[in-house]
């Protein structure tokens, strides 16, 4: 593998690219094809759901495993499901069934010619291209779905390596959050500031925080001038979350660099596309964003 200095390829292209395709992995959380798959294996919706899907490339690991790995999730609401969940049902019988729900939300939602389209198999290409220079040290999440095989299907192979481009970066991320001297609920309601996060109550319902811990995180965000007096982010506030996410992209720019600026610019191109489809079919919920 020859990876290139990148002098060419702009430092916000890790942010750019994850911007189309970290949805086109996420949105597979948000359909009832991932609900219907898992509870048929006796499963139960929500939260469980979430936990055995994304974590089953651990094996059968425990809540702590998860809590360490998925960061913003209260450890105790996770140990409610994990390891219960692999008494349910196994890992390998969870990533087969997640994969079923992919490849039928995306048929669903992107249609069959997409999905047969040439442009299909040339992002998977591109995407896959990307991924070969990720890196698993330090990189748990990465590191167990990079372990898994590539799919046949041309959109399936784009959602997995859409899934490790996602995962190698959010690896990353937890890594500059570790510096930011942010706990997981304060970086979830900074997060929420800054308009892109999660709303409130998804943070109770998906996250496991209540309401008396998202104030206490506000509280002492505004105790130490990081939330102004509406919710808001502060400048250095805004600052704050801004280095973490320059941060975030330095630790996701080698899988770019190893792309290259004319193979970002189309993988962007082409995963617009895709991403708008699966935006404008009603993907995600209408209410996923806003402050805390």
């Amino acid at each position: 593998m020859t990876i290139t200095s990148g002098s060419d390829v702009p430092a916000d292209a890790p942010r750019r690219c994850n911007t189309v395709v970290n949805p086109f992995h996420a949105a597979h959380y948000f359909t009832p094809e991932i609900t219907r798959e898992l509870t048929a294996l006796g499963i139960e919706k929500g939260r469980a759901v979430y936990f055995a899907g994304r974590s089953a490339a651990f094996g059968r690991v425990g809540a702590g495993v998860v809590t360490a790995t998925f960061h913003s999730f209260k450890h105790d609401v996770i140990a409610q499901h994990v390891p219960h969940v692999w008494d349910i049902a196994s890992p390998e019988q969870v990533l087969d069934a997640r994969l079923r729900a992919v490849d039928g939300h995306l048929r669903r939602l992107l249609g069959e010619e997409a999905v047969a389209s040439a442009e299909m198999t040339e992002a998977a290409g591109l995407a896959l291209r990307a991924a070969e220079a990720c890196e698993r040290a330090v990189r748990p999440l990465y590191a167990a779905h990079a372990d898994l095989p590539v799919p046949d299907a041309p959109h399936l192979a784009l959602w997995h390596a859409a899934t490790l481009l996602r995962e190698h970066r959010g690896d990353g991320h937890l890594i500059a959050l570790g510096h930011s001297g942010l706990d997981p609920v304060e970086a979830l309601v900074t997060h929420s500031a800054t308009g892109k996060g999660m709303a409130r109550n998804w943070l109770v319902t998906m996250r496991g925080w209540t309401e008396d811990e998202l104030d206490a995180a506000k509280d002492r965000l505004h105790g130490r001038g990081l939330l102004d007096a509406e919710g808001g982010l502060t400048a250095e506030g805004d600052a704050l979350r801004e280095d973490i996410e320059r941060e975030t992209d330095r630790l996701d720019r080698a899988p770019y660099v190893h792309l290259g600026a004319d193979g970002i610019e189309r993988l962007i191109e082409l995963m617009t596309g895709f991403t708008t489809s699966l935006v404008k079919g009603g993907a995600f919920p209408a209410d996923l964003r806003g402050r805390a």
